[in-house]
């Protein structure tokens, strides 16, 4: 009983600690950078909110990709309302455990065995980590000479999360004809070929690619756009920095959709390159803000559409979780 209530606790009272403390540490700037705020905000606002949306749609379309590949046939608005659904719940849910929903959803709906959803979840991230990470680079290319010393772990990190990429593939073509008389192993190397599948032709790498990049640079134009409603005149490639360091420490499940820790990282990102604190905090928490609220919104409306089961299904997860995947394993 206390090791769920402080497994959900914890995470959330990490995040509000997060915020409060960034809130407090630029309070008395708070209003002048409220101020700052340009006339036109609404319209900015709306465009932010516009394109959340498109960027959803967006990752709908590359998730149908991966689905295909994978033998599931689906269109862009199921696959972007099965990312809405399980976004939502990672929002609400630590450990990014939320992902996990969409694999029932597959099952349910699609009759996916849960091999194939999980690998569908492991394609995704992929292209999105490394994706983030060669825009991090691009970015950092042109900040650089800004950059102080003490910050230098931002090139450590996007460094290393693209080698350590680059040798996760490597490992997995290499691999591409071993065989195990292990149960675990066998299920293990079936996700491994199940990925090389996603990727094997070339024509759908470099749409999934692509189609990665484009939802990256959608999210980046929301922080950017937020920015602009706070009269900063920010660097493109600054802001692309600050979205990508954010993303890339919101990937560590320390708290429920990385609020609080994306926040942080972007501001300080933001900070590093001349905006000013209270302006870069509002910037962080208003842009993580927007996209969380359309999240939520897409899921609301996503459930709906998927009918009472879904809402049962997020509720019984972690009680039943487990046991229906061990039954699939067993009659798969």
């Amino acid at each position: 009983m206390w090791k769920k209530v402080c497994a959900i606790a914890v995470p959330i009272v990490i995040a509000v600690g997060i915020l409060v403390f960034m809130l407090a540490s630029v309070w008395g700037d708070i209003s002048t950078a409220i101020q700052s705020v340009v006339p036109l905000w609404p319209l900015f606002l709306l465009a932010a909110v516009v394109l959340c949306v498109i960027c959803w749609f967006v990752r709908g379309f590359r998730y149908k990709e991966i689905l295909r590949r994978l033998g599931t046939a689906v269109k862009i608005p199921f696959a972007s309302a099965c990312i809405y659904v399980s976004q939502t719940a990672n929002i609400v849910v630590p450990a990014r455990l939320g992902d996990f929903v969409r694999m029932f959803i597959l099952k349910h709906e699609k009759k996916t065995t849960y091999t194939a959803g999980f690998t569908s979840l492991a394609a995704e991230r992929v292209y999105d980590i490394l994706v983030v990470a060669l825009l991090g680079l691009i970015s950092i290319l042109f900040v650089l000479t800004r950059i102080p010393p003490e910050y230098a772990w931002f090139s450590w990190l996007i460094c290393g999360v693209l080698v350590a990429g680059v040798l996760g593939i490597v490992f997995l073509f290499l691999i591409r004809k071993a065989h195990a008389k292990n149960k675990i192993l066998a299920k293990v190397l079936e996700i491994f070929a199940q990925f090389r599948q996603v990727s094997a032709s070339p024509k759908t790498f470099i749409l999934l690619t692509l189609s990665s990049a484009a939802a990256w640079m959608i999210d980046v134009l929301v922080c950017w756009i937020t920015a602009l409603m706070f009269g900063c005149s920010v660097e493109f490639m600054l802001v692309v920095l600050a979205v990508v360091i954010g993303n890339l420490v919101k990937a560590i499940p320390i708290t429920p959709g990385g609020i609080g820790t994306y926040e942080l990282a972007v501001a300080v990102v933001l900070g590093i390159g001349g905006v000013p604190a209270a302006s870069a905090t509002l910037i962080a928490v208003i842009d993580h803000l927007i996209k969380n609220l359309v999240t939520i919104g897409g899921g609301i409306i996503s459930l709906a559409v998927f009918g009472d089961w879904s809402v049962s299904l997020m509720k019984r997860l972690f009680k039943e979780g487990k046991k229906s995947i061990k039954e699939d394993q067993d009659g798969s």
